[in-house]
């Protein structure tokens, strides 16, 4: 059973999992944009390994593609990849000081001064959080995930990521509390 909301798609991953490389091609076409984009917010607005470990995302799932069962959606199942291969990317040893580096801006600057040192101070607070937090954060709301497409993508009970977003909000309210009074 393959679950698609688009016959397009379905037809797909029909012809993709039959082998089509055209038919993946397109897939990858359709969904390139939001792993991209939540591989970018994890790596903190560093584009080129977001591009690195969206491209291994894709090689990923053209090899598991018969593991694909269809129970999540087609896009849930390629977030939970990029999720993996973000955490074994960070895990490797060459790769630990990454963590220590300051948070990127991933949008032109555009904006006011103002906006500009409120975003700033968003990131680094963000990037405050636990891995867990900061990923359950970066999937239910700026990905707009619901806590079960989450919890799926992560790997977690739907309990745990309903705390983790808790303990987040708590604290990214307390940390950031001076600019809710700011902007009131």
């Amino acid at each position: 059973m393959i679950r698609a909301d688009d016959p397009d798609e379905r037809r797909r991953l029909d012809a993709a999992r039959a082998g089509d490389v055209g038919a993946f091609a397109a897939l990858v076409r359709a969904h390139q944009s939001a792993v991209r984009w939540q591989l970018r917010r994890l790596a903190r607005g560093d584009d080129g390994l977001a591009d690195d470990l969206a491209q291994e995302t894709f090689v990923q799932a053209w090899r598991h593609l018969a593991d694909f069962d269809g129970r999540a959606r087609f896009g849930t199942w390629l977030h939970r990849i990029a999720v993996r291969e973000f955490l074994q990317h960070r895990r490797r040893p060459a790769n630990a000081a990454w963590d220590e580096l300051e948070p990127g801006d991933d949008e032109p600057a555009h904006d006011p001064a103002r906006t500009d040192t409120l975003r700033a101070d968003v990131e680094r607070a963000l990037a405050r959080l636990s891995e867990a937090q900061r990923l359950c954060i970066v999937h239910c709301f700026h990905l707009d995930l619901s806590h079960e497409e989450a919890a799926e993508v992560l790997g977690l009970p739907v309990g745990t990521l309903k705390s983790h977003l808790h303990r987040a909000r708590a604290k990214l309210q307390q940390w950031l509390g001076a600019w809710a009074e700011d902007l009131a």
